[in-house]
């Protein structure tokens, strides 16, 4: 695919060189290549996707290992009741999703921000959050439960830490 030569690329562009004085230096930017596989990835909100490209994509991304993806009518349901679906492709290859519930104007929740290990570290994820803010409307909170390998990543693109959410899960009551 197109993204591997252009991977192949971005590793020459960032290996460590020598500079006339000894010190280290880099090239490129990685923003530079991020900006170029940005403008490689096709992103949609129009989701005529097929149900196991989108569980090959959970999979290969880690979050299918906090996400029922042995149960396919789970998926589907979680696919078709989210009323907000970004995704990004590189050519037919589904490289990312961002699944929300919103009502447009007050709250958009990121329940699933996931994008293809291969493809990470690009600017794909953060382009994902982007355009699912930007369609959620111009006054509504972006919120979401970060998943634990990717804590530190949410802070790293703007999110501020809020220490008062609460959660109640599958089979908990209320006491």
């Amino acid at each position: 695919m197109r993204f591997e030569v252009l991977r192949q690329f971005g590793a020459f562009l960032h290996v460590e060189t020598s500079g006339p004085t000894g010190q280290n230096s880099r090239k490129f930017p990685l923003s530079k290549l991020q900006r170029m596989v940005a403008s490689m990835i096709d992103y949609r909100t129009d989701n005529d996707f097929d149900l196991d490209a989108v569980i090959d994509l959970y999979r290969t991304s880690t979050l299918g290992e906090r996400r029922p993806v042995d149960d396919r009518e789970r998926m589907a349901t979680m696919l078709r009741n989210a009323n907000l679906i970004v995704t990004a492709w590189d050519t037919n290859l589904l490289v990312g999703i961002a699944r929300s519930l919103t009502d447009f104007s007050y709250a958009t929740y990121l329940s699933d921000l996931a994008v293809r290990v291969s493809h990470q570290r690009l600017g794909i994820g953060k382009e994902l959050i982007r355009r699912t803010q930007q369609a959620g409307g111009p006054h509504a909170r972006l919120v979401l439960l970060a998943a634990p390998a990717a804590v530190d990543y949410y802070p790293h693109v703007g999110f501020k830490r809020h220490s008062s959410a609460w959660t109640l899960g599958p089979g908990e009551s209320l006491q």
